[in-house]
């Protein structure tokens, strides 16, 4: 039975990470200035162009469908040119790795940094991070998501649920996971705790959410500790250098509106 569930968890994350060949990012990333934005400790969300991306977007009604923790270069590990592996992450088939930034210029991206982190505990978030490369992806996580295949349609309240599952192994994990435990070990909120909840229903969600430790790459974004840069504003935008294709199109000034007339007694 373990065996036909494992070549099951196979067959699923085979078809689910194929790539969508229309996907093209609306704004990609340019990748100087990411790469001089980016810090040890930020989380870089993408909008991702597989099957599963489609799907977690969907679920999550969110943009953001993946997540890698910047962590700095890598001890030992680098691509075959040399680029060095800057980023830990989860992905289908291959579990937790180190990969280079590069891997992300094409796709529409955002950064998160969290705000007033002290420099010990950034560094033993990206430790924490390191130390976790070879763990396996949770496939089991994919079982639950594989519902959302068949063609009914999915409850806004129970979205959320649906991916809040996995196997429950702790040496299996997903991208937001893995990110969200690295936060948790310098004790570093990603969600507010809400202390008053009118809705008895959204009560037990948040708590049963917090309990998983399953997290969204959107949780990252909605968060109020995580702030959002955007490394074209960060490199210093100047909108007057723009090159604009109707450069060479003359412009009609703006007509001059005459004073109106004084009013008569």
């Amino acid at each position: 039975m373990a065996s036909l569930l494992d070549r099951a968890e196979t067959a699923i994350g085979r078809y689910l990470s194929r790539e969508n060949r229309v996907y093209k990012p609306f704004t990609p990333s340019n990748p100087e200035y990411l790469k001089e934005a980016i810090r040890p400790g930020d989380v870089l969300l993408v909008e991702g162009s597989s099957r599963l991306s489609g799907m977690i977007k969907y679920l999550t009604q969110s943009t953001w469908s993946h997540a890698a923790l910047y962590v700095g270069p890598i001890d030992g590990r680098c691509e075959a040119d040399g680029e060095p592996h800057v980023l830990v992450e989860a992905n289908i088939g291959a579990g937790v790795v180190s990969t280079a930034l590069s891997g992300y210029y094409t796709y529409h991206t955002r950064l998160c940094r969290p705000i007033a982190l002290s420099d010990p505990d950034r560094d033993l978030l990206c430790r924490y991070a390191i130390d976790r490369i070879g763990l396996a992806y949770d496939t089991r996580n994919l079982l639950d998501l594989a519902r959302y295949l068949l063609p009914f349609p999915v409850p806004q309240r129970w979205r959320r649920r649906m991916i809040a599952l996995g196997s429950g192994d702790p040496t299996r994990t997903i991208c937001s996971t893995l990110i969200a435990q690295a936060f948790n070990s310098v004790r570093y909120p990603i969600l507010p705790r809400i202390l008053t909840v009118r809705s008895a229903h959204a009560r037990h969600e948040i708590l049963h959410i917090r309990d998983s430790s399953l997290y969204m790459p959107r949780d990252f974004d909605i968060s109020p500790f995580f702030e959002i840069v955007k490394p074209t504003l960060a490199h210093g935008f100047d909108y007057t250098t723009l090159d604009w294709d109707d450069d060479d199109v003359p412009r009609h000034p703006v007509p001059e509106l005459s004073p109106p007339a004084p009013s008569q007694a």
